[in-house]
């Protein structure tokens, strides 16, 4: 067999008309940038994910850095964020020119650890990036009782989590400002790169939607230096039509997810399974001794498997200013030593997946 970590192509065939059909309508209406497709797209979001405010942006990355320009931190300020996640989340706040602050992460959720974040929190602290890592919820309650006693905002980083849920409520709703990402990858992904910035609060709607176009809402009239960081009509066309299937895909997601925990009862840590939580599993992401090995392992037999993320961002070269240090983060450093992400296709086959467990039980020799 040849099973990709994700099947963009097979994904494809589901909805490919549709989206042709529609793309289509969007070249021949000659309108392209900030039209009825993005205003469309804007208020089903919102609707989806129980909110009263959405504005489309380029990507994710700017999705974040639109947030924290909208709440008016930039210099001298710092941001708590976790160490163990993609590097756009605390390259956003470095780009305002804060300081990101990290907190370690929990050993099985892999989200930040809510114990640890008050010792973190100083009198430059303006607000927590909570990313939902893999499309596992954080502890939101938590987290905004925290920044509720310390007048902190939050934001949500939800870039792998659309869709996911937290107490019957959709991530990216809790916090101050919620941000996606709609990265061709993502559980919901445009055919290129795209993102959303959601809000319950009308002020800072009203100023994502003024920065992202040049720090204008009236042509030509520009109350504030801005950025040209737009979602374009015909990603906004493309992610309709994918949002009809968005709901069917999370749940094949879950249901692939629900087998692995059934069945690979030798591996050292699955993700866990809560009640009170949906976990929408942008990744499967499990954690093995002898990695390089299984990694080799499963590659002969076809199986590809990835590695979210091989270096927290505490060691990263880029911050190095913030004099971090080997062991000051032992828990990310640990995961980042043993993390494997296994094929989670919402097309991936029954007969697939038994294939991949039966390698898996074939490594670790305990097949019957």
């Amino acid at each position: 067999m040849n099973i990709p970590l994700l099947d963009l192509k097979k994904e494809y065939e589901l909805y490919g008309k549709n989206i042709e059909k529609a793309v289509v309508e969007v070249l021949q209406s000659g309108s392209y940038i900030l039209g009825d497709k993005v205003k469309q797209f804007e208020r089903e979001m919102a609707n989806y994910l129980g909110v009263q405010y959405a504005a489309g942006v380029a990507n994710g990355t700017d999705a974040l850095l639109l947030a924290l320009e909208a709440l008016d931190i930039g210099e001298e300020d710092e941001v708590i964020t976790t160490p163990f996640t993609f590097f756009a989340t605390a390259e956003a706040i470095a780009k305002v020119g804060a300081k990101p602050v990290f907190v370690d992460i929990e050993p099985d959720t892999y989200n930040i650890e809510v114990k640890k974040l008050e010792g973190a929190i100083t009198k430059k602290t303006k607000a927590i990036i909570v990313v939902h890592l893999f499309g596992m919820a954080a502890e939101m309650d938590s987290i905004m009782e925290i920044a509720s006693l310390h007048h902190l905002k939050v934001i949500e980083d939800a870039c792998q989590a659309i869709g996911t849920e937290y107490k019957g409520k959709r991530v990216g709703s809790i916090g101050d400002v919620g941000c996606f990402s709609f990265f061709p990858t993502k559980n919901l992904g445009a055919f290129g790169d795209g993102g959303l910035v959601v809000t319950n609060h009308p002020e800072i709607h009203e100023k994502i939607c003024r920065l992202r176009n040049h720090g204008s809402i009236e042509k030509y009239i520009h109350t504030s230096i801005g950025m040209n960081s737009r979602l374009d009509e015909i990603q906004a066309a493309i992610l309709l039509e994918k949002l009809k299937l968005l709901d069917m895909f999370l749940f094949k997601r879950i249901v692939v997810a629900n087998k692995y925990f059934q069945e690979l009862h030798h591996v050292k840590r699955k993700p866990p399974q809560y009640t009170d939580k949906r976990h929408t599993y942008h990744q499967y992401c499990v954690e093995v001794e002898e990695r390089d090995r299984l990694i080799r392992f499963l590659n002969q037999k076809g199986i590809a498997t990835g590695i979210y993320y091989p270096i927290p961002l505490h060691l990263q070269k880029a911050f190095q200013n913030l004099q971090y240090q080997q062991g000051d983060f032992p828990v990310s450093e640990n995961v980042a030593k043993h993390i494997l992400a296994l094929p989670i296709n919402p097309t991936l086959t029954v007969k697939e997946q038994e294939y991949i467990i039966q390698a898996m039980k074939e490594f670790a020799g305990v097949l019957p």
